[in-house]
């Protein structure tokens, strides 16, 4: 299989950055994409809702379903997957994209914002994937795919903001024990993650502006790299930990200055790698 189409994605956190990108190019594929997400109304300093996103992917040659939900909440999360199952038929990929980030260490890290990082990245994650489970068993080639990096237990990783990175890796050890759990069922599950500094929200405005911008790759990327996981064999392609340029060249890309914001800069190497 190379191709997504029909497909019914069901995303959390599309409506921007990496999540909204894999979106757009499952759409140009004519997958269904259910776009999962809090923004119905536009943010002041966030670009996109859930309906933008519909429409650009509507735009891009798929179908998209406008999902509001906060995935710290089982109803909404239940009532999205449904909605989104009686939409298209059922639910053959779940992308659990959506993140909360705070890269402080523990003292300068507040309660409510480790209860945020954990709601949304530990909790949202494994509540999305336990819900969508039911509808993926009854697909033909099913997928779950968390963006979340590789596990690595130096302290390095840890050290100057351990509520995020334990956020992060419980995402990633979602990944280490589902795919093993439900292997034999031909369920994958795999975890994607990227080289180098991606231009998204965090970065304009978490992690150094418009200047880390020029050193960072498109969004692009990751859905790229994405788009070559979903349609290999789920049941020949389980307990992976990706990372986006290494897939890629060994599909065969070579040329990743198509990627690039501003060609030529040096790149931004991302966080955990």
């Amino acid at each position: 299989m190379s191709t997504l189409k029909g497909k019914t994605l069901f995303i959390t956190g599309a409506s921007r950055g990496i999540g909204l990108a894999i979106a757009l190019r499952a759409a140009q594929d004519g997958a269904n994409v259910s776009v999962v997400a809090k923004t119905v109304d536009p943010h002041p300093r966030l670009p996109g809702t859930i309906h933008t996103a519909v429409s650009e992917i509507e735009k891009a040659g798929g179908r998209g379903l406008a999902c509001a939900a906060d995935i710290r909440f089982e109803d909404q999360v239940q009532a999205a997957a449904a909605k989104t199952a009686e939409t298209f038929g059922g639910i053959d990929i779940c992308i659990n994209n959506a993140s909360a980030i705070q890269l402080t260490g523990t003292l300068e890290t507040e309660i409510k914002r480790f209860d945020l990082m954990f709601g949304v990245n530990v909790r949202g994650t494994y509540l999305t994937s336990r819900v969508c489970l039911p509808y993926l068993l009854k697909a033909s080639n099913p997928h779950i795919l968390n963006i979340s990096p590789p596990l690595n237990m130096q302290a390095k990783w840890f050290s100057g903001n351990v509520a995020y990175t334990m956020a992060k890796y419980g995402m990633s050890m979602c990944v280490l024990g589902m795919a093993e759990e439900f292997r034999s069922r031909k369920v994958a599950v795999n975890a994607l993650w990227p080289r180098t500094g991606i231009d998204t929200a965090a970065v304009q405005n978490l992690l150094g502006g418009v200047e880390a911008v020029k050193h960072c790759r498109k969004p692009e990327i990751v859905a790229d790299a994405a788009h070559a996981i979903l349609v290999r064999p789920s049941g020949e392609c389980t307990g992976n930990f990706f990372v986006d340029e290494d897939l890629l060249r060994s599909e065969g890309v070579q040329d990743f200055g198509q990627y690039a914001v501003s060609p030529g800069a040096d790149l931004m190497q991302d966080f955990f790698l």
